[in-house]
């Protein structure tokens, strides 16, 4: 895929820019810290210790049809659940394993009900799933994130690389045929020798390009997304975990790729029982802003509880961002960086002739919009659309030359981002 193709094929997934992430599964049984989804890892716990979690998964308030609501209210665009987890708990039924949510007390498919429920809002679907597998037979023991690297007399037992490799290309072409149209494909990750090739990763891309053509999919299959020719494998676009790239992402020619930050709302990506820590909705608001005004996504990450209900704190913040979302998307979707310097106030999108100022501190006196002056037709602000005066004080023409509105001299509008529209000449 040359640049211009994989330009083109990620365009929608550019407009869209917000997404929800959701990581769920049997971690959310024992739900604590520090470990949370990657508990088996870290607790070094067996197969055998690890049963008693499979044999009680009964997700009684699962209800994706709620989940796709709030996350429609939010402003979400797209979605990508986890359909299999490092631990090798399969959401989805699957013809190649009995480890799934099939034959758990749940006895359903909980990725079907999810795809219909999304798809239903009008959201977008993606799949996540691990190239990782704890629980396969098959998967080597030594690796360093295994449960039993240190268990010898596990770690000597027969091994067949390529009935792994197997299992995996067969479930995901499951994944890419059982559910209709999957937008997003996020796999989870490669590290060390565990990468590339390792996977067959040119044949499985290939097999989703054939089945799945307008699916994007992560880079975390390995190779170097930002090359200036990347590999098959490399990636339609970039993934920062925990971090905004403090200039986007370019490829080595300078040119810009498509990434997606992914961020947890608090401090885990599984549900943990403990952990109020959340971000607050101006902290949400101001990192979507600040991944747009840099030419990027935001996927903000949800874990459900065993019972398959969602956090109240996690509800709780995304209906607050629903709300700004409901008056100031116009600044969101479909924009992209801005050809200006960055503003002390905040950040800048834009979209078209439309350059929307997004302001999250007061300044001294009126706004000032540097390099503006005599660019701009009309101002109005984005959250109720009321028209905003351009005009020019004293000291715009003696200190500080640009287009200024005057926003009053007490609090901003709205405390997660005032936006301000700015159609250019």
């Amino acid at each position: 895929m040359t640049y211009e193709q994989r330009e083109q094929h990620t365009k929608a997934f550019c407009e869209d820019r917000f997404g929800m992430f959701i990581h769920w599964g049997l971690y959310a049984i024992p739900a604590r810290a520090p470990h949370a989804e990657w508990i088996k890892c870290r607790e070094q716990i067996s197969n055998e210790e690890y049963q008693k979690y499979f044999d009680e998964f009964n997700p009684v308030h699962y209800n994706p049809k709620q989940w796709a609501k709030l996350a429609k209210r939010a402003g979400m665009k797209y979605a990508v659940l986890t359909t299999k987890h490092h631990d090798g708990f399969c959401l989805f039924d699957s013809k190649f394993t009995d480890y799934t949510a099939m034959n758990t007390p749940a006895k359903r498919d909980l990725v079907r009900e999810y795809v219909d429920a999304f798809r239903a809002e009008g959201i977008k679907v993606g799949f996540y799933y691990s190239l990782i597998d704890w629980h396969h037979p098959d998967y080597p023991a030594d690796d360093p994130t295994h449960p039993m690297r240190n268990d010898e007399a596990f770690k000597v037992r027969p091994r067949n690389w390529d009935t792994y490799l197997t299992y995996l290309h067969n479930q995901v072409r499951e994944l890419c045929t059982n559910y209709g149209q999957i937008d997003v494909f996020w796999f989870d990750y490669s590290y060390d020798e565990m990468t590339g090739e390792k996977w067959e990763a040119t044949k499985l891309v290939n097999m989703i390009r054939e089945l799945q053509p307008t699916a994007v999919i992560d880079n975390r299959l390995g190779g170097n997304c930002l090359a200036a020719e990347p590999e098959v494998y490399a990636g339609d676009f970039y993934s920062p975990e925990q971090i905004i790239p403090a200039n986007g992402c370019l490829d080595e020619l300078d040119r810009p790729v498509a990434w997606e930050a992914c961020i947890t709302l608090n401090d885990y990506w599984g549900y943990v029982s403990q952990d109020n820590n959340y971000k607050s909705a101006q902290i949400v608001v101001r990192m979507l802003i600040e991944c747009v005004s840099k030419g990027g996504n935001l996927l903000i990450n949800v874990g459900p509880n065993a019972k398959g209900g969602f956090p109240k704190g996690t509800i709780k913040v995304f209906e607050e961002v629903g709300e700004w979302m409901h008056n100031n998307s116009d600044s969101i979707y479909g924009c992209d960086k801005a050809d200006m310097p960055k503003p002390e106030w905040g950040r800048y999108t834009q979209r078209g002739n439309k350059l929307y100022a997004h302001i999250f501190e007061r300044g001294t006196a009126a706004f000032r919009f540097d390099g503006l002056k005599g660019k701009v037709k009309r101002a109005r602000l984005l959250m109720d659309g009321s028209e905003l005066v351009l005009f020019e004080p004293w000291y715009g023409t003696k200190y500080q030359p640009g287009a200024f509105v005057d926003l009053g001299n007490v609090d901003l509008p709205d405390p997660l981002a005032t936006v301000v529209e700015l159609e250019l000449l």
